[in-house]
């Protein structure tokens, strides 16, 4: 989602995917992710937003499906990075899809291809990747 606000040249391609994933009818997102989001399109090099722009785009995003932070998320989230040998952030993400019924969570952190507790993991910037028609956190 960040490289969709993304200035750098370098991530052009990366920005038309997201852009067209942010088009898409089928995806949610955690509060999590809104967070992160915001955090970095405000602080990270190369995207640099203005607080008013960032949180601009972070109400648009909360229009569509998105799954709070909860004590269950926490800890099913701790529970799958116990599991997996994975970040609490990247698990977070993952009980997130879990409690969306989601079965594809796209991701460039997470290894392609493996199956995290029934959540298929695919990382849209691969050359190649073709996306599932829904179910897409």
């Amino acid at each position: 989602m960040l490289y969709r606000a993304s200035t750098n040249a370098a991530e052009r391609a990366k920005r038309t995917v997201a852009q067209s994933i942010l088009q898409r009818a089928d995806i949610g997102l955690s509060a999590q992710v809104l967070a992160e989001f915001y955090h970095n399109a405000v602080n990270k090099p190369g995207v640099r937003m203005t607080p008013d722009s960032a949180r601009a785009i972070v109400e648009s995003l909360a229009l569509l499906p998105v799954v709070p932070v909860t004590a269950e998320i926490v800890l099913s989230a701790i529970r799958l990075a116990e599991r997996y040998q994975i970040s609490y952030w990247d698990a977070a993400i993952l009980a997130a899809a879990k409690e969306l019924a989601a079965t594809t969570v796209l991701s460039e952190d997470l290894s392609h291809g493996q199956t995290y507790d029934g959540v298929i993991v695919l990382n849209p910037f691969l050359p190649g990747i073709e996306l599932p028609v829904e179910d897409t956190v």
